[in-house]
């Protein structure tokens, strides 16, 4: 499992989703530094592994791979005998369940939680200012979807059923960062939503991927 190389930076978002998948299967990787502010990913090597100069890329052997979404998916089903299962096990349906709150992260959740934590937390990594206007517009679109996250998770432990899904896992690194900021408070007053961030904040793997940000 050496063979497997990550090329990113442990505070990226999109870099941590990945990692997290990595360590909830267990297997071993190395993480390949890249130098953003020296604007290392829009050159060699990064730029043949991601044409897109962007961050996370992906080496398993001959296999390259970007996107974190596509890259997450590719390791829970290459390695599907490994650590936890991260695609629910089972039925026809309950695969689509699991695809469909996939999709939910992904085109419902991501873009408005992507905004704000770039408004609240990484606007001012880069030396910006916080937009309130923009904070508040996003809030009230965020609350929408919290509600009906809460709705979902009153009926099962996690989004996709019983058993704990990437559908859970990708919504963890933006989570991480608007839980350290004053928009806490819209994951905190819902019960069902706030006891799933306590589940999966607290998984091993995830505390892992923490603890490389400390290096």
């Amino acid at each position: 499992m050496a063979g497997i190389k990550v090329h990113g930076v442990p505070i990226s978002t999109t870099t941590m989703r990945v990692l997290a998948t990595l360590y909830e299967k267990g297997l071993d990787f190395e993480l390949v530094p890249v130098d953003m502010k020296g604007g290392a990913h829009k050159q060699e090597p990064l730029i043949s592994l991601n044409p897109f100069g962007q961050i996370p890329a992906l080496l398993d052997g001959d296999l390259t791979l970007f996107e974190s979404r596509a890259i997450t998916e590719y390791i829970a089903e290459e390695y599907s005998d490994k650590g936890e299962k991260l695609l629910c096990q089972g039925c026809k349906k309950l695969k689509a369940i699991t695809k469909v709150w996939l999709q939910v992260e992904g085109q419902q959740f991501d873009p408005i939680a992507s905004k704000l934590a770039f408004e609240r937390v990484f606007k001012g990594m880069l030396g910006m200012t916080t937009d309130p206007a923009a904070v508040e517009d996003l809030e009230a679109k965020l609350v929408k979807v919290l509600d009906i996250y809460e709705a979902r998770l009153s009926k099962s432990s996690f989004l996709a059923g019983d058993c704990f899904t990437l559908a859970d896992l990708h919504h963890l690194p933006i989570i991480y960062y608007l839980m350290g900021t004053d928009s806490k408070k819209l994951f905190e007053s819902r019960p069902k939503v706030s006891e799933w961030i306590k589940k999966i904040t607290a998984r091993p793997a995830w505390v892992k991927v923490l603890n490389l940000q400390k290096k």
